[in-house]
């Protein structure tokens, strides 16, 4: 595993400002770790404002270690396992204090999935996590990709957690809920990547194999896993701030532009295998969506799977809309390929478009050669792009579920 870098306490303006586990430490031993949103700012605050508990330590420490995530999701499930790794006195120390959290999952025929304090028994426990509040997110957010039981009781009838798609039903597909559980645990032990390429070859297979509800199933755990990573467990969303001068000021700097960016679209497509392609187009007015607006795109194009030809097909029918109101952003979902694919059909158009690449966050402009990490930018700034990113996603996957649906019974 990759180990902490470390930089001396008088050099705090060193550490990163972006998402990762920092280690309060004495020369390079762990005394304390922690997770934090900003490195920087959190490991600042640990000897400017110390808690009674920091005063324990805080004139031991001779170094700051950090390890860098894409996001402080990824930050709280690396904190759990680099505390279970490294035994840090202090977090040692606190371990029976009733604040931790961990995550336990039954031995039971249908095992269930459930936060607590206390250990014993015949559970499989995963943790220690610090940040119950945040833990208990990450599960809501997992539970959308993987759905679980919480009750020690199953009802011969559909619960209400059934209905949304969170809990497997009365009648599972036993060994197939297994295998969600198994990928579930990977994921909180930390073993996203090897989980999310395993799920991808699942899809491939099934998808080759004509199994598409299979495959749409697991199309769907990729979503909510990316998701898992894109979200952020801290602050409030832009949607509901609105647009502040920080981040209008930093969108024209990054697309190098003098003028207001107050409508963005997003666009993304939607297929297995080419079967029931759709396009989805929404749309930010200052910072919020303008639904009535939204648009949904059946596409036409036949033949071998396209994804780009699928993208194109989606911006030029959308362009031969001139009484649709042209934005001043168009964010595509994707990476370098697609952001050239949309290119090509907006050609000289005053358009400023930019891609977003899901697996790391990163935000691909033409004529820059390397992309910009969201995690970079400042909060207000990353939400506005990944909600409206998410957003186009989730309006893409709802109307490919109803052109699925509609197929079935024709």
């Amino acid at each position: 595993m990759e180990k902490f870098k470390f930089v001396s306490k008088e050099k705090l303006k060193e550490l990163p400002k972006g998402a990762g586990v920092y280690a309060l430490a004495k020369g390079k031993t762990p005394l304390y770790l922690g997770k934090a949103a900003n490195i920087q700012e959190r490991v600042k605050n640990h000897f400017a404002q110390p808690t009674h508990r920091d005063y324990l330590f805080i004139k031991e420490v001779t170094h700051v270690g950090y390890r860098e995530t894409d996001s402080d999701i990824e930050a709280l499930l690396l904190e759990s396992q680099l505390i279970k790794e490294n035994l840090p006195r202090y977090n040692v120390m606190w371990k029976d204090d009733k604040g931790y959290f961990y995550v336990a999952i039954t031995k039971e025929k249908l095992p269930r999935v459930f936060l607590t304090h206390q250990l014993g028994g015949e559970i499989r426990y995963i943790g220690p996590f610090v940040d119950g509040k945040a833990i208990k997110q990450v599960l809501r957010l997992l539970r959308r990709a993987f759905p679980y039981y919480t009750a020690k009781t199953h009802s011969p009838k559909p619960c209400s957690w059934c209905h949304l798609n969170l809990c497997p039903g009365p009648n599972p597909d036993t060994k197939a809920y297994k295998k969600d559980l198994a990928k579930l645990t990977a994921v909180l032990q930390g073993k996203r990547i090897s989980v999310l390429k395993k799920t991808r070859r699942d899809m491939e297979e099934a998808s080759k194999n004509q199994r598409y509800e299979e495959a749409a199933k697991f199309r769907n755990q990729l979503w909510a896993l990316e998701r898992v990573v894109s979200h952020s467990l801290v602050g409030p969303s832009y949607s509901q701030l609105g647009p502040t001068k920080e981040s209008t000021r930093e969108l024209q700097k990054i697309f190098g532009t003098k003028k207001k960016i107050s409508k963005v679209e997003a666009y993304d497509i939607s297929n297995i295998q080419g079967k029931e392609a759709t396009g989805s187009l929404v749309v930010f007015i200052e910072g919020r969506p303008a639904k009535e607006w939204y648009r949904k795109f059946k596409i036409h194009i036949t033949g071998k799977p396209n994804d780009f030809a699928m993208l194109q097909e989606t911006i030029s029918r959308r362009l031969n809309h001139p009484e649709w109101p042209y934005p001043d952003l168009m964010i595509i979902d994707g990476g370098k390929p697609q952001l050239s694919a949309a290119m090509s059909v907006l050609k000289k158009s005053p358009i400023l478009v930019g891609a977003i690449a899901k697996q790391h966050n990163e935000l691909f402009l033409p004529g820059q050669p390397k992309p910009i990490l969201l995690k970079t930018l400042s909060q207000p700034t990353q939400n506005l792009i990944l909600h409206v990113r998410d957003e186009a996603h989730r309006f893409a996957i709802s109307y490919h579920r109803h052109l699925r649906s509609k197929a079935v019974f024709e």
